[in-house]
C-alpha cells in the first residue's frame, strides 16, 4: 500500500490525511477482492524496518494504526457480510500496548468467520517471521512434538504467521516501487509480481482488474513451475 504520503503531498494535504485516504482505499480494495471471489487478502501496513523512522512519525503511525483497527470494528457489517476473519501478523510485542489491545479486539471479534481472510501485516518482516518459525521448529523438536524425519518445508510453512492460508498467487505493489521490502518472501515463491506506478490511494477497480489479467496470462507458466517444484519435493522425500 505504497504512495500515501506522495498522494497527500500532491493534494497539499498532511501526511496523516494521506494515510486516511490509504485506509479508505483498503476497504474498497477488500470489497472488490471479495466480490471477485478472492478470499484471502494480505496488506503490508507497517514494516519492522519502519521503526527506524523519526520517533514522531512512528508515534503518529502507531496512533493511526490503533484508530484504524478500531474503525474496522465500525465496518463490522462489511466484515460480517463476507465472513472475513481478520488477523494482525507480525512481532506484535514491538507495538504499543494500546495497538496490541486494538489488534486483539478485532481478531477476537472475527475469529469465527471462515469465508474470507484479511491479513494485516503490522510490525512485520519476512526474515523475522521465518526466524520465528525456525525457532518454533527447534522447540518442537526439543519437546518431541515433532520428529526429525518430519522436518520439511511444509513443517516450516505450518509455523509461519500465514499458516492455513492458500499460496500467494499475486503481489501488487503500488507507487512505482519494484522491491519486495522483506514482505512474505517464503510465500511469494511462485507468485506473479505486479508493479504499478499508481499511488495506493488512487488505485482503482480497473487497476485491480488489469493486474488480474496479467496474472491470468502468466498463470499457466507459474503453474508449470510450481508443479515441477512439487515433483522435486516428492522425489526428494522418497529418496
Amino acid at each position: 500500500m505504497d504512495g500515501n504520503r506522495r498522494f497527500a503531498t500532491n493534494l497539499n494535504k498532511s501526511i496523516t490525511a494521506g494515510h486516511e485516504y490509504g485506509y479508505l482505499k483498503l476497504l474498497d480494495a477488500l470489497e472488490w477482492c471479495l466480490d471477485l471471489g478472492i478470499s484471502c487478502v494480505s496488506v503490508y501496513a507497517f514494516s519492522i524496518d519502519n521503526f527506524k523512522r523519526p520517533p514522531q512519525e512512528v508515534a503518529m503511525l502507531m496512533q493511526l494504526a490503533e484508530e484504524k483497527l478500531e474503525e474496522l470494528m465500525q465496518e463490522y457489517s462489511l466484515i460480517e457480510r463476507h465472513g472475513v476473519c481478520i488477523r494482525v501478523l507480525g512481532d506484535l510485542a514491538l507495538l504499543p500496548a494500546s495497538v496490541q489491545a486494538a489488534a486483539d479486539r478485532v481478531m477476537e471479534a472475527t475469529q469465527h468467520h471462515t469465508r474470507g481472510r484479511l491479513n494485516i501485516c503490522l510490525s512485520y518482516g519476512s526474515r523475522q517471521e521465518t526466524a520465528h518459525a525456525v525457532a518454533q521448529l527447534r522447540e518442537d523438536l526439543r519437546s518431541g512434538s515433532l520428529a526429525a524425519g518430519d522436518l520439511t518445508s511444509k513443517a516450516l510453512e505450518d509455523r509461519l504467521y500465514t499458516a492455513g492460508c492458500p499460496p500467494v498467487d499475486i503481489l501488487i505493489r503500488t507507487s512505482g516501487e519494484s522491491r519486495l521490502s522483506d514482505f512474505m518472501l517464503w510465500q511469494l515463491a511462485h507468485a506473479h509480481l505486479q508493479f504499478t506506478d499508481v499511488l495506493w490511494p488512487a488505485f482503482s477497480f480497473w487497476d485491480l482488474l488489469k493486474a488480474l489479467v496479467y496474472w491470468q496470462m502468466a498463470h499457466p507458466e507459474l503453474k508449470k513451475v510450481a508443479r515441477c517444484v512439487e515433483l522435486q519435493k516428492r522425489a526428494h522425500a522418497v529418496t
